[in-house]
């Protein structure tokens, strides 16, 4: 049976960021690996498969849960058409819902070979692997001894590079060779999620000493409350409508365009988040 998986749902940030959110923490914690049951199959409610688990202790069997979303990486209309009552397979543990029921995953240990893969990967790892998509939401990649058949790899746009684009073609192309850093390895998407940014130098680091300089360079982008002005390679600084005019305006647009070079004063440089805050270059001094 060949599979090709491809999922985008990656929801992560990047490896080389100082201080994760916890709750971004909390999301690759629910996401790692659970324990694997032996369950058997009693019956449908709805869309979801309902399971009894086999290797359960106690006189009275646990019945756990499959969500219709957890039970196969293939194409189905009901899960019915996959599986049928009586029959046993393992499933990935979820945790737990409604109740105390036992919600588990069948597609997390639907491809042995697959599973193993991905369970080899640790956090942080450098890995090697050939561009094999390039889409707006984000590059897959297949990564070096990966199943046959299968697309395990994935780098979503933030995680491409340090400096901005506006499109993932601007950093890899197709059938290019590339390494990366694993941020993590998901058995229920079949997914190992990259970050190619994490090996590279942060050029915020050399940036720091810029605070109070006043530096002109092209709009990179405009939004609704402000612009992004790109200051060096790779390094993009924002700057508040506010900040840029004491008229009222409604946009930034009627102000400047992008691609138009404005003078701006670096304010602050926070390698906490990786961002630079501009403000208005008028009356300062260059230094």
């Amino acid at each position: 049976m060949k599979i090709t998986i491809y999922s985008w749902s990656t929801r992560l940030t990047s490896m080389s960021e100082p201080a994760p959110d916890p709750r971004m923490q909390s999301l690759i914690n629910h996401l790692r690996p659970g324990v694997v049951r032996t369950v058997k199959v009693t019956g449908f409610d709805g869309a979801d498969v309902l399971v009894q688990l086999l290797d359960a202790e106690g006189e009275k069997p646990e019945i756990g849960r499959i969500p219709r979303h957890e039970a196969s990486m293939r194409r189905m209309e009901h899960p019915s058409e996959l599986f049928e009552v009586g029959q046993e397979m393992h499933a990935e543990e979820i945790g737990r819902w409604r109740e105390g029921q036992l919600h588990l995953s069948a597609r997390a240990c639907e491809i042995p070979a697959l599973r193993s893969f991905l369970l080899a990967f640790e956090r942080g790892q450098v890995v090697a692997g050939t561009v094999s998509g390039v889409h707006n939401f984000g590059v897959f990649v297949h990564l070096d001894g990966e199943p046959d058949g299968l697309c395990t790899g994935f780098i979503r746009v933030p995680d491409l590079r340090w400096g901005w684009i506006n499109h993932p073609s601007e950093a890899v192309e197709v059938g290019q060779r590339i390494t990366a850093e694993v941020i993590m390895a998901e058995t229920r998407s079949g997914q190992v999620t990259l970050s190619m940014k994490a090996l590279q130098e942060d050029p915020l680091i050399r940036f720091a000493d810029q605070v109070g300089r006043v530096l002109t360079g092209p709009v990179a982008k405009i939004v609704p409350f402000g612009v992004f002005v790109e200051l060096a390679p790779d390094v993009v600084g924002f700057i508040h409508l506010s900040e840029l005019t004491d008229e009222l305006v409604a946009t930034p647009d009627q102000l400047v365009d992008e691609g138009e070079l404005i003078t701006v004063k670096v304010a602050e440089v926070d390698l906490q988040r990786h961002r630079v805050r501009l403000g208005a270059a008028g009356g300062a001094d260059r230094t």
